[in-house]
């Protein structure tokens, strides 16, 4: 719900691909953020890509192509977790020299991680408002 909220709010053409997000999160053992925040800062959620690459992650600096958002979302999960994660790579800071040549790649991708965090708090904070009664 908080990413979907957060892609709807960007109108990225990625909103409905929360469950990929979620999928890939778990089975990669990834903060469930870093994904699309990644996709936030490259693509500015799947809305600037070569066109039908589904590659909003500048992977393979965006010239992969990907048969769906769900491809591209479970391949870069994959990538991060064997090329950079299994490698000692943990925190953005450590993921960013590898990602990227700009400097400030993990400052910018960290920034959409907060707008991520910032709705999961919001919506905490209403669903404690209106608490579901059984």
């Amino acid at each position: 719900m908080v990413i979907e909220s957060v892609l709807k709010r960007y109108d990225s053409p990625m909103a409905g691909e929360s469950e990929s997000f979620v999928k890939s999160c778990i089975k990669y053992e990834i903060n469930c953020y870093l994904l699309p925040s990644i996709a936030g800062l490259e693509s500015t959620f799947g809305k600037f890509i070569w066109p039908n690459s589904h590659n909003a992650f500048g992977w393979d600096r965006g010239f992969m192509m990907f048969n769906n958002w769900a491809e591209g979302i479970d391949t870069v999960g994959a990538g991060l977790r064997k090329g950079y994660l299994n490698k000692g790579a943990l925190t953005v800071d450590e993921i960013g020299p590898i990602y990227s040549e700009s400097p400030t790649w993990a400052v910018r991708v960290n920034y959409f991680i907060r707008q991520f965090e910032k709705e999961e708090e919001k919506l905490t904070l209403l669903s404690n408002q209106f608490p579901v009664q059984l």
